[in-house]
């Protein structure tokens, strides 16, 4: 099954449909995204598509090898660029249709006023090597019993 990354960008991706910045939104408009979050990963668990999730902190760094014997550059905390990944979502899934479907549905979640935010998400299948003959070998005998 082919393994997913729904990512969610609080800055750098096209504006939410409802575009009403979280640091405006009441408490219980906070309490209610977050609870549309955390239903969705639970029937996900429950339907077997959910692999892990996450919230990332504004903070971080650049960092990149410059060379033998010395210590990594470091450049951040992301002063000079506009994106900002607020956290990802991995699901599990039986096809391409299925993840967008599910990406979409999370779109949906409540943003100011109880509106679905209809906010873009990333979304990245994982890299998968092609099988091997060994492994066509394995499925094309299990097709034929």
């Amino acid at each position: 099954m082919p393994k997913y990354l729904m990512l969610k960008h609080y800055r750098g991706a096209p504006k939410t449909v409802h575009d009403v910045p979280m640091s405006e939104w009441t408490e219980d408009e906070i309490s209610a995204h977050m609870q549309f979050m955390e239903d969705f990963e639970e029937r996900l668990k429950e339907s077997g598509e959910f692999v892990d999730s996450q919230a990332l902190s504004p903070e971080g760094a650049w960092v990149r090898y410059d060379g033998e014997g010395r210590p990594p550059v470091t450049d951040g905390p992301f002063a000079e660029t506009k994106d900002l990944i607020a956290g990802w979502m991995m699901i599990d899934v039986d096809s391409y249709e299925r993840a967008v479907e599910l990406a979409g549905e999370l779109s949906s979640e409540p943003g100011a006023g109880g509106k679905p935010m209809g906010e873009w998400l990333e979304l990245r299948p994982l890299f998968m090597p092609p099988p091997t003959l060994s492994e066509v070998g394995e499925i094309v005998s299990r097709e034929r019993r």
